[in-house]
């Protein structure tokens, strides 16, 4: 195959990936975006070469959905969308590796190996971005995907992967005998999915679950500039427009009211918080309102005096060290305030390795901190008085992990709050996308989210993940909503991402194997 053919085809599955991607209507695309790259695979033999075409689809599905990036820094998303990039071609290249020694079958099943447990570990390591984890195409279509409960996005990126395999044997296979055979197993995966969707949605309803009285509860959406809010000459104005919209929809049945993420912005020590002069108008509306509880996302500090007690610590021109948080706060007129310090930090923008530190002034203008932030070690829930809430205080990214937001809910959470601000890159695709994606934590955990958004868009999601209220993009507003506390534990938030676990002890089992052949190869070339 002529190399301009081979450039076409990989141009084409990154164009298919990018078109199936939310908020595309076109999501059925997925199930055929990968077969270019299989096609290139088959005719490519240098391992380097086919790396290249693989990283070229890649490069050109994560520009065409997260371009968005740019808004905010220039040489920052560059150098994020090449580097993750060049990541996620690696399973592509180890599946090369093994279907040219060992042929199609071990090739296909190192394939959905590698990718998974590709996806695994970027869940979980420190420079993390799963944006694009396959599973999350489907999250415009949360009817599709009601088996979440039992897989979470796992389960859909292994769809994807099966379907795309046969796809391509069906493909290639054409007008053989074999054809048949390809065509009933691929109408199989693809009618498994609904059916599946069916099952799981019938299995929901039937099951009984426990519910007390609804809440009626306040998510507000101020609409302010992130790139001004820290100033301190703004803080005031700020401050008096969330407790104006507040007390718009606020009455005396209101259990709980949502600010968005660093809605405070006044950074403090957080024992000093209660007496921030920024933040007096505040307690004073929690005071006249007795029976209701603010969550909010808040920049705060903690200080550790002489001791490093942290990795992320930062220390002061006196030689002693504080952290920096990105935080959220219950507060409830009667009570100590409860806090959360983020613990999925944005890579680059809130975390930043040793190794990159060169690059935190490009950082900064995310709206993150040049030291980098601390975090705490795992998730916290709130719990209101006066009300059945216990409250999931989500920030932001940290949405787009499954497995983290099911931990809240082991926990106890009863409400998933997700307080976000994602201003930072206008009215691009971004905010749209990461709306969606909390739909499917509403279906893995059978919690309804409360999201509120800075400059939007903020929405009440039910447990099925139906959005069943939002306000547009770049507007001051607020949703008043009546909701049910659902408890019970889906399969999901018991055994988390299962199906990624097994796929990483088989990428293992895999990876040591072929570490086998190749010493037991150079042994018998020597001996001979």
């Amino acid at each position: 195959m002529k190399r301009i053919q081979l450039a076409g085809l990989s141009l084409l599955s990154g164009v298919l990936l990018f078109a199936a991607w939310p908020v595309s209507p076109l999501t059925l695309l997925i199930f055929i975006a990968w077969v270019p790259v299989l096609w290139i695979a088959d005719a490519v033999v240098k391992p380097n070469v086919f790396f290249g075409y693989t990283y070229l689809s890649i490069l050109i599905w994560n520009t065409g959905t997260t371009w968005w990036m740019w808004n905010s820094t220039d040489i920052g998303t560059i150098a994020a969308i090449t580097a993750i990039s060049f990541l996620m071609s690696l399973p592509w290249w180890g599946y090369h590796q093994l279907r040219k020694r060992y042929g199609k079958r071990v090739g296909y099943v190192s394939l959905v190996a590698f990718s998974m447990c590709f996806e695994y570990i970027n869940l979980n390591c420190q420079l993390s971005w799963p944006w694009l984890t396959l599973g999350n195409v489907f999250a415009s279509h949360p009817d599709w995907v009601q088996w979440y409960e039992y897989t979470g996005v796992s389960g859909g990126t292994l769809i994807v992967l099966v379907a795309n395999l046969v796809f391509y044997e069906l493909l290639i296979s054409y007008r053989t005998k074999l054809a048949g055979t390809k065509l009933v197993t691929l109408c199989g995966v693809l009618i498994l999915l609904p059916i599946l969707s069916f099952i799981a949605f019938t299995y929901h309803y039937s099951r009984p679950v426990e519910t007390s009285p609804v809440h009626q509860v306040v998510i507000v959406q101020p609409n302010i500039d992130p790139y001004i809010k820290f100033d301190a000459a703004n803080i005031p104005v700020d401050i008096n427009r969330l407790i104006r919209l507040s007390e718009q929809a606020a009455d005396s049945a209101t259990r709980l009211i949502i600010w968005p993420e660093t809605a405070m912005s006044s950074k403090d020590w957080q024992d000093k918080v209660s007496v921030n002069p920024f933040y007096r108008d505040i307690f004073q509306m929690m005071a006249r309102y007795p029976t209701t509880c603010l969550v909010s996302g808040i920049e705060t500090m903690k200080f550790y005096g002489k001791n490093k007690l942290t990795s992320t610590a930062n220390k002061t021109v006196q030689d002693d060290y504080y952290d920096d948080f990105n935080t959220s706060v219950m507060i409830h007129a009667a009570d100590p305030l409860q806090f959360y310090n983020k613990s999925k930090l944005v890579p680059g923008v809130e975390s930043t390795p040793a190794f990159l530190s060169f690059m935190s002034p490009v950082f900064e203008k995310f709206g993150g901190t040049a030291g980098g932030y601390g975090r705490s070690d795992e998730s916290a829930v709130f719990t209101l008085p006066g009300s059945s809430f216990t409250v999931a205080p989500i920030i932001c990214y940290e949405s787009i992990y499954g497995e983290y937001v099911s931990s809240y809910v082991q926990k106890g959470a009863t409400l998933l709050t997700i307080m976000t601000n994602d201003g930072w890159w206008g009215n691009t695709p971004g905010h749209k996308q990461h709306l969606q994606y909390a739909r499917l934590r509403a279906i893995e955990t059978r919690r309804w989210v409360a999201r509120s958004a800075n400059t939007g868009i903020s929405a009440v999601i039910d447990a099925d993940g139906k959005i069943l209220e939002t306000k547009p993009w770049d507007t001051a507003a607020v949703i008043k909503y009546n909701i049910p506390v659902l408890t019970g534990i889906t399969f999901y938030v018991r055994y988390g991402d299962y199906l990624y676990r097994i796929a990483t002890a088989l990428a293992v089992l895999l990876l040591l194997w072929h570490s086998i052949q190749l010493i037991k190869k150079r042994f018998f070339s020597r001996a001979s």
